[in-house]
């Protein structure tokens, strides 16, 4: 069974072909943001930006693209890692060809040396019987140039009898040791495959610091981690006392904690987010089901989680008629403002059902800043947002963009965007 989010995003595809992107209703909310689109992915330099962007001090952005590029898996390419100068140019581009990986989903981690990390759900040496000749996913390390690839890790799921990780959606964190921590949303003991919690040293050395056991503890953590202080933290989109996913900290030994059981109510269900802290130790993040609003299982949750553990849901979406005000937020993470405002995305919801980009004030009142038409602007941004020092904003959409690129079937192959307040 291959990991929540990844069926989740091939899937959506088919709603907006459905849709048909559709055509524009009267947006819901005023957008005092001045929308740009700083890059137009047309296939041969990526397909699908599904992870988050990550900015330099002199402006630049890194990211990836799941597919595109020079590789040839399945005919869709195996995707890339890029940097983008300000002005939304390109500045070099690497192509997975899948032995050394295939089908980045989240961003990548840049150390002080400019080299990054990353991981891809497909791809390695190795094969997965889900996968055909495609391997479990891989850690990788690219250098400042974008021209060398190293693989740290191929991941082995439980093929030949492994207890190890498979399908790496999310990309890692650095100590000051050098060693990368991240999740897998599946692997572990067989049966149970509920997902990993793993180390990579500098050497290259991997160690499961933690194998999630379903209702015990949380099951399949597609979402990365954030290490505060010694701890980890993150979340599980299923399993708990309830089956709706957790909030956990773990120390880098190991040893997990459960901080919040979601029950799938009022609360949410689901965190498939990357959490964000404030200065005073709370943490932020978000459902993509939950809520309600909308139907049985609702549509999402922006929710902050206190030091004690007290949870507080801050907005419930699809509010409005037809979701005018967002629906599903993915993978985040959330951006955090001085004044104490929230800026994400949804996957889905807006005028024409595109996703949206949003601001949550401290009183908890919503401004959609940007309705996605699937049009030239892009549709889907799954990935949350990175702010500058002015407070503009940047971001990934999935689709959208050049219609005339339909790589897997779609509209548009994505876009890099920018808002400006």
């Amino acid at each position: 069974m291959r990991p929540a989010r990844h069926s989740t995003l091939k899937s959506v595809f088919a709603v907006f072909l459905v849709l048909g992107l559709a055509a524009t209703i009267p947006p819901a909310r005023a957008q005092n943001y001045k929308f740009k689109v700083l890059h137009t992915f047309r296939g041969k330099d990526g397909w699908l930006p599904t992870g988050q962007l990550i900015r330099d001090a002199d402006g630049d952005l890194y990211g990836v693209t799941e597919g595109g590029g020079s590789g040839k898996c399945l005919g869709l390419g195996c995707g890339t890692v890029f940097e983008m100068n300000s002005a939304g140019k390109l500045v070099w581009s690497y192509s997975f060809h899948g032995k050394d990986g295939f089908g980045p989903q989240a961003g990548v981690l840049r150390d002080a040396k400019g080299n990054f990390y990353g991981t891809t759900v497909d791809g390695g040496i190795l094969n997965c019987p889900e996968q055909g000749n495609y391997g479990c996913g891989v850690l990788f390390k690219l250098d400042p140039t974008g021209k060398k690839e190293t693989v740290l890790h191929n991941f082995k799921g439980n093929c030949n009898g492994k207890q190890d990780g498979e399908f790496p959606e999310s990309a890692p964190v650095m100590d000051a040791a050098g060693n990368l921590y991240a999740t897998t949303p599946l692997g572990g003991p067989p049966f149970v495959c509920a997902g990993t919690v793993f180390k990579v040293s500098s050497a290259g050395k991997e160690t499961i610091l933690h194998k999630f056991a379903g209702s015990q503890d949380g099951a399949n953590p597609g979402a990365g981690l954030i290490l505060r202080g010694h701890d980890l933290y993150g979340t599980t989109g299923g399993g708990g006392d309830d089956n709706q996913g957790t909030v956990f900290s773990m120390t880098r030994k190991g040893s997990e904690t459960v901080l919040y059981n979601f029950t799938g109510g009022a609360d949410g269900g689901d965190p498939s987010s990357v959490l964000v802290f404030d200065n005073a130790g709370n943490q932020y993040g978000t459902t993509r089901s939950g809520g309600s609003n909308c139907g049985v299982n609702g549509c999402g949750t922006v929710f902050e989680i206190m030091p004690n553990g007290t949870q507080k849901t801050l907005y419930v979406f699809c509010q409005l008629s037809q979701c005018k005000d967002g629906e599903r937020p993915l993978q985040g993470p959330l951006v955090l403002d001085q004044a104490g405002n929230i800026y994400g995305t949804t996957l889905l919801g807006g005028s024409t059902n595109n996703g949206t980009v949003f601001k949550l004030d401290p009183s908890g009142n919503e401004t959609v800043l940007h309705d996605f038409t699937g049009g030239a602007d892009g549709a889907a941004p799954a990935a949350g947002l990175v702010r500058d020092k002015l407070g503009n904003l940047y971001g990934t959409a999935e689709i959208g963009g050049d219609p005339n690129c339909t790589l897997g079937g779609n509209q548009g192959c994505g876009v890099v965007f920018e808002l400006m307040p």
